[in-house]
């Protein structure tokens, strides 16, 4: 309600204020006011006071009371539906477009009580898990800006030895090969593989989520300033996507640094480009410089789970800048292999970038060239707010085709193992190591409510995956392991030589991590604590880094290898770290899809 009361009179009130005019109340009073102005037709302040006071003192007792009721009743209702309305819709910084501009969404107070009310419903309390430390960073002028993660480094003493074996790698890689993809830590000099960075770029949100603050200045001061993408180099599209778009996706969520977004949209530009083939499955290659793609050098074809595993990234791309050309060119692909027919779900590792079909009669494997396909069905489905059906419904029919064909039970001491058939029908008992990372996505999936029957199969893999570690002299799994079918006093597990190579992989830790947080058996905690210090033993370089070895199964000489890859620090020593943290809140499973490099992209809603 108005606090004073302007209104036009009528002409009985204008008779009223006549008289009013020559009262001699006003007499000799130089503050006399003019009564009636007849230009803007009201009457002055101190007579349209004196003609309410009046009207007032004409009212019954009852009609005051019944006028005082009124105006309180409207006051209570104004101090109730005010924040209300206020608050309606909510404008929510969700990102940064490329020109650095926030990007936001309008949000309705309707929508979010409901989600709210629906998250805390009885069904979903058991998955609330505590958030990490989160600040909202506000502007000069007091506006909230951004929502930031903030990470306390390590809390107990398994946790300081992972970040020390990070900081004795990094320190290594800074002196000898800094700016270089790879460190090789022998001969202290590096190895280029497409000469972005590869391990500053793969390695950031893991400074980030380790509190090296230090480091992470480093490598964020590399990315603004020196990292260059408009290199006349070939490079692979999805090994690109996973580790450097993935990469900057991920610090730019945790830190959100806006350096990062913005190479992030200046890659993704480039790598749109090998989209371009005429079926719309992107070609394995493509120069950053030229723009031309094209099929991998050593064939024609494109490799099913290389085409399948960008998809978390464009998507997160697109919702950063609200681009929809990067979405549409990735899902492009995942409608294409949807639509086309599989045996039981399962897809052979080739497709033909042209013509948009498999290569007949070709290995079907959840090993090399087939195993993301499978994680990224189901990863999509998270990452989108559980909104696309059919990538949930063909997950499940993989996992149904996988226990059907794929899964064996080894002899004497019945490990359960995935193997794989060549030409697309002879089972064969192999399984790389690789496939350890199918426990991680079984217990996620059964985390989301998918079949408990999977989180069975999860935990036995699991236990395989351990002892193709346990089994070997060194503690260390080989690359690849052969399994015994046959009843005999033979082991389960034997390795060929030119598979006792072991490159630092970081699968059997993923797993672990996603268990141990799914299941808090410290049992797994234990396995990947023996994992570590076989790798503290036979892989840490004593003048900084870590290397490969060549054979796992001989104590003496494991023959160094003289790399250290990426992933070992973007995956394997941040699964660890992870893995050790007790209480399971710097990293929650039901706010982040980790890609297949291990880089944290939200889960976004329909």
């Amino acid at each position: 309600m108005a606090g004073t009361f302007d209104c036009e009179m009528d002409p009985l009130d204008h008779r009223s204020f006549v008289s009013l005019n020559i009262s001699p109340s006003f007499e000799g009073d130089d503050r006399q006011p003019d009564v009636y102005d007849a230009k803007t037709r009201r009457m002055s302040p101190t007579v349209q006071m004196t003609t309410w006071r009046r009207r007032w003192k004409r009212l019954s007792r009852f009609q005051r009371s019944v006028a005082y009721m009124g105006l309180l009743l409207v006051l209570i209702a104004v101090i109730l539906l005010a924040p209300s309305l206020r608050r309606r819709h909510q404008v929510v910084v969700v990102g940064s477009h490329a020109n650095g501009l926030p990007l936001v969404q309008i949000e309705d107070s309707k929508q979010r009580t409901e989600q709210k009310t629906d998250d805390m419903s009885p069904k979903n309390q058991d998955k609330q898990i505590p958030k990490p430390n989160e600040e909202r960073e506000t502007s000069r002028t007091g506006r909230m800006k951004q929502l930031t993660i903030k990470f306390s480094g390590p809390k107990n003493k398994r946790q300081e030895e992972v970040v020390e074996a990070f900081k004795h790698a990094w320190k290594a890689y800074r002196q000898f090969a800094w700016g270089h993809d790879h460190l090789k830590p022998i001969t202290k000099t590096f190895h280029d593989w497409f000469g972005l960075g590869l391990t500053i770029v793969d390695s950031l949100d893991t400074m980030y989520i380790m509190n090296l603050q230090e480091e992470f200045k480093q490598a964020k001061s590399f990315v603004a300033d020196t990292l260059d993408f408009s290199i006349n180099k070939d490079v692979n599209l999805f090994e690109t996507t996973i580790r450097v778009l993935g990469g900057l996706l991920g610090a730019y969520h945790l830190s959100k640094e806006d350096v990062f977004l913005k190479r992030a949209v200046e890659l993704g530009d480039l790598l749109v480009h090998a989209f371009g083939s005429p079926s719309g499955v992107p070609y394995s290659d493509i120069n950053l410089y030229t723009h031309h793609s094209h099929a991998p050098r050593w064939g024609p074809d494109s490799s099913v789970s290389e085409v399948a595993t960008i998809q978390l990234e464009f998507k997160d791309l697109t919702r950063l800048t609200g681009d929809s050309k990067y979405e549409k060119a990735a899902d492009r692909v995942t409608e294409i292999i949807h639509n086309l027919p599989k045996m039981d779900g399962l897809v052979p590792i080739y497709i033909n970038a042209d013509t948009g079909k498999f290569r007949p009669y070709a290995t079907i494997t959840l090993g090399a060239r087939g195993d993301s396909y499978y994680e990224y069905l189901l990863k999509q489905w998270l990452q989108t707010g559980k909104t696309r059906e059919f990538l949930v419904r063909d997950y499940n029919e993989s996992v149904a085709g996988i226990i059907k064909n794929l899964v064996k039970t080894s002899e004497p001491n019945k490990l359960v193992f995935v193997g794989e058939l060549t030409s697309g029908k002879n089972f064969r008992p192999k399984m790389d190591h690789l496939v350890c990372y199918l426990p991680s996505v079984l217990s996620l999936g059964t985390r989301n409510g998918l079949p408990k029957e999977h989180m069975q199969l999860a935990e036995k893999l699991m236990y395989t995956c351990y002892q193709m570690y346990a089994t070997m002299p060194t503690f260390l799994s080989p690359e690849i392991a052969h399994f015994n079918l046959i009843p005999s006093k033979e082991p389960d597990i034997f390795v060929k030589i030119n598979d006792a190579h072991n490159l630092l992989r970081p699968e059997t830790l993923e797993s672990l991590f996603y268990l141990y947080q799914l299941t808090r058996n410290q049992t797994y905690q234990e396995w990947g604590w023996q994992i570590f210090q076989a790798f503290q033993k036979y892989a840490k370089v004593k003048d900084g880094g870590y290397t490969t070895i060549d054979n796992v199964k001989n104590l003496d000489d494991p023959k160094p290898r003289d790399m250290m890859e990426s992933f070992f620090l973007s995956e394997t020593l941040k699964y660890l770290y992870l893995l050790f943290d007790d209480d399971q809140t710097d990293i929650s499973l039901d706010r982040y899809v980790l890609n297949s490099e291990a880089h944290p992209l939200p889960i976004y809603g329909s």
